[in-house]
């Protein structure tokens, strides 16, 4: 077992997020409840945090990728994601959880990590 040198935040999503998710058109047949949505909830290792404040700060910083994130995951055209994309509607859609300390338990395979956007050039390359 290794201890990262990470910490994590989880985010869940809250009531007003799974309504906007229903009212979406795909998903008009299908509602989602709370309790489903958020049995996937997305992870996101951050660097060490020390405490609460730096938590917030972090938060400060970074909402509007990790809202636009959780939004995307849900719907891609952003022409259907609600139309004030700011810091009360991430309070309002998320939950954060804060885990310290992340540990990896995998003793075997390596600890990979690749940059998103080369995630998306490699997906559209070989759509083509």
């Amino acid at each position: 077992m290794k201890m990262l040198n990470r910490s994590a935040i989880s985010v869940r999503l809250r009531q007003p997020f799974v309504d906007w998710i229903n009212s979406l058109e795909d998903s008009a047949g299908e509602q989602v409840s709370l309790e489903e949505v958020n049995q996937e909830a997305t992870t996101y290792l951050i660097s060490e945090l020390e405490d609460e404040e730096a938590l917030d700060d972090l938060i400060e910083e970074r909402y509007l990728d990790l809202l636009e994130n959780e939004l995307f995951s849900w719907e891609e055209d952003e022409a259907l994601w609600p139309d004030d994309i700011d810091r009360a509607l991430f309070d309002a859609f998320v939950e954060i959880e804060l885990s310290f300390m992340v540990f990896d338990l995998d003793d075997q395979a390596p600890l990979l990590s690749q940059v998103l956007d080369e995630v998306d050039d490699f997906d559209n390359e070989n759509q083509h």
